[in-house]
């Protein structure tokens, strides 16, 4: 959308209660490239009203500008500007909640000391308990080091928090799962892969973000082999399902037969190389890649892929996906008549759909359109309810499938906060669980 891109900031303002106050202020806003949101009224006095009045500016020096308008103007008075965003982060987005109120002593003494003793030695006999009398059973680690968060990259563990609490927020929102951030302040991998299978206990399934590649393939294998429960890089192949599912909706709208079609890859980092991988295990085919790093190049190559450069797949690949954060990278030259084309690169992608499709492209679509949260919420919900060891390929190409199938005719994608959507994503991978005979929970009703 529109705004995804641009800086969100609510000038508080003071007008002078005359008429065209308010349309000249806005005209002139506007006039120097101001887009305006939502107006409130404060209050409504007999000499001024004051009013909040949301603008969108392109950039910082785009919003000073902005203000400087309100400011030289004679009827308003600017009485603040406000942040939003802060505003919503203040003190945290999530926090923990007794289930129960407690409010007696005969509460207090079931839900501690001494009813709780009993608990805990039902659980010291049987471990398996755990899972009935304590909230591990909807607990997933956050995991992460803050070393390849969104489009900021490397900014360090404490800095990454506001997402993590982003991811928890949607997972209990959109499954009601309890997701638990944990930051690791190193970036040592046998630390972090220390550090989690020491606390995996209190967790049942281990959700890895914005952990930088290559890291990232070797933490997420060894925590795999080492822990007893589910583990995903949610950078690597939540995006992954959620690329397959658009792909084969993109098909379907362009008519293009992807059986027939070859596959280029540009940029074999954490995602890209996830997406390579997924898209060859469902077609399997060979996929074209390309990354100027080498070693990205070989892990493709291990992984069953063919190394290539950008004008090989520009000129071979009838469908190209591209992940490398360079924005313009794609040029409209390159394009070939009846590609089909996913610049996920976000805010800004590798060549915009309307050029792409003013190219020759068939179908053309940009990070904005293609959103991992449709993935991870449903993902781990599922692996979770079925209590499974591992997220296989498998469950996660079900996941992809369910996602498709529960697209609105004419869109990409679902809307990612359809909750709907999520429970159909849980009830695949956990059916495919069963198909594959690694779900070890009675999942009696689950389906119905």
């Amino acid at each position: 959308m529109w705004w995804e891109n641009k800086i969100m900031r609510t000038f508080r303002c003071q007008l002078k209660q005359s008429p065209g106050v308010l349309g000249h202020l806005l005209a002139e806003l506007g006039d120097a490239g101001g887009f305006l949101g939502e107006i409130k009224t404060i209050h409504m006095g007999r000499s001024v009203v004051i009013r909040d009045i949301v603008v969108f500016a392109d950039n910082f020096s785009h919003l000073d500008k902005l203000i400087k308008i309100v400011n030289d103007n004679p009827d308003v008075n600017l009485l603040e500007v406000r942040d939003e965003v802060l505003e919503v982060h203040q003190g945290g987005k999530i926090a923990v909640r007794s289930r129960y109120k407690i409010d007696s002593l005969s509460q207090l003494r079931r839900v501690y000391t001494p009813g709780v003793a009993e608990v805990c030695l039902r659980i010291k006999e049987d471990p398996h308990l755990a899972w009935r009398f304590t909230a591990i059973n909807h607990l997933v680690a956050i995991v992460s080091d803050g070393s390849a968060v969104l489009g900021l990259g490397d900014i360090g563990a404490v800095a990454s928090m506001p997402v993590m609490e982003g991811k928890a927020c949607l997972m209990e929102t959109l499954v009601g799962l309890s997701g638990i951030p944990i930051l690791i302040n190193t970036k040592d991998v046998d630390e972090i892969v220390k550090t989690v299978v020491t606390i995996a206990p209190t967790f049942s399934a281990i959700q890895l973000e914005d952990i930088s590649a290559p890291r990232c393939f070797e933490i997420e294998e060894r925590l795999r082999q080492q822990v007893d429960i589910p583990v995903m890089h949610d950078d690597q192949h939540g995006t992954a399902v959620v690329v397959l599912a658009a792909l084969l909706n993109a098909a379907k709208m362009s008519g293009v037969d992807l059986k027939s079609t070859y596959f280029g890859q540009i940029g074999l980092g954490a995602a890209g190389l996830a997406v390579a991988k997924m898209l060859m295990h469902y077609f399997g085919q060979s996929v074209k890649g390309a990354d100027i790093n080498e070693d990205a190049q070989k892990r493709l190559a291990r992984a069953g892929g063919i190394p290539a450069d950008l004008e090989e797949i520009m000129q071979s690949c009838g469908v190209v996906i591209a992940t490398t954060g360079v924005p313009g990278l794609i040029k409209p030259e390159m394009i070939q008549p009846g590609q089909i084309i996913l610049a996920l690169s976000n805010p800004n992608p590798e060549i915009k759909p309307d050029e792409a499709l003013a190219a020759g492209a068939v179908f053309a679509a940009d990070g904005r359109s293609v959103n991992n949260i449709l993935g991870f919420p449903g993902i781990f919900r599922g692996a979770v309810d079925a209590k499974v060891s591992d997220i296989t390929e498998e469950m996660l190409e079900a996941a992809a499938l369910a996602i498709a199938e529960s697209t609105p005719p004419g869109e990409l994608v679902p809307n990612p906060l359809d909750r709907q959507v999520h429970r159909r994503v849980a009830q695949a991978v956990a059916r495919k669980a069963l198909e594959l005979r690694l779900s070890r929970a009675d999942l009696s009703g689950y389906f119905d």
